[in-house]
């Protein structure tokens, strides 16, 4: 569980979004909505540790993330980010592995043990039949699903990713977002996402985070719809959201 205390974000002494106070619980799938440049990868970044806070506190199961070590930080929570990954000649097998630094060193070696929760977290994702394979001969689907599986390998409780979908095609996409949800709860991790992809984030989400005015909402889509903050979220992007189909629509002008 993550929890956050009164924690004021960005960069030097310039706030980005300020006293925030949530939870993200465990076993659910969060998305993270906002408009470029609203604090949403400053919220990520700092919840990943990569930066720190400018106030208040990110709580890890009651520790304080930022007094945490690197190595400590890193069993904690793991991270995927928006960058393609470009490894020529690395198979599947051998990135997921990369998980497994915080527990064997950079260059550890892989033990039994360390290699059966490679296997597993790739298997978890569906891509054992791709774990011989090298990394850039991959889809950019299947190259997310291996990165997946690395932050699997890593067997943190918390797991946070930056626009998952960027690159990928609709199915793909759907295909992503549905294994995070059914990883959430199946495993009883925290699963912690940046979205553009809005209508998938309504329809696929156990919860959203919604960035607007330097302010979060946070609910279900049925309690935000219910109170009125996703409709002016999406009327602010020119679209209205469909209670009845449960579809977004173009407001027309």
């Amino acid at each position: 569980m993550i929890e956050l205390q009164h924690l004021t974000v960005g960069y030097g002494e310039k706030a980005v979004l300020t006293d925030i106070s949530q939870t993200l619980a465990a076993g659910q799938m969060v998305s993270l909505l906002g408009a470029n440049g609203a604090g949403k990868s400053t919220l990520l970044r700092t919840l990943a540790g990569f930066q720190p806070p400018l106030a208040g506190k990110v709580l890890i199961d009651g520790r304080n993330l930022h007094s945490l070590s690197p190595a400590e930080r890193s069993k904690a929570v793991s991270v995927v980010l928006t960058e393609r990954v470009e490894v020529p000649y690395m198979k599947v097998e051998d990135l997921v592995g990369m998980g497994r630094s915080p527990y064997t060193g950079f260059f550890g070696r892989l033990d039994k043990e360390d290699r059966a929760i490679v296997a597993e977290a790739i298997g978890m994702v569906g891509i054992a039949h791709l774990a011989q394979r090298t990394v850039d001969t991959l889809s950019d689907g299947e190259r997310q699903k291996a990165l997946l599986a690395k932050a699997l390998a890593q067997q943190t409780p918390i797991i946070l990713l930056d626009e998952p979908t960027a690159f990928l095609d609709f199915h793909a996409k759907v295909s992503t977002l549905r294994l995070l949800l059914r990883l959430a709860h199946e495993t009883n991790k925290t699963i912690f996402l940046s979205l553009h992809d809005v209508e998938m984030a309504i329809q696929l989400s156990d919860a959203l985070w919604i960035v607007q005015d330097g302010e979060i909402s946070t609910g279900t889509t049925a309690s935000l719809t219910q109170s009125g903050t996703l409709g002016r979220f999406l009327q602010g992007e020119g679209i209205t959201y469909d209670k009845e189909e449960k579809t977004l629509r173009i407001i027309d002008h």
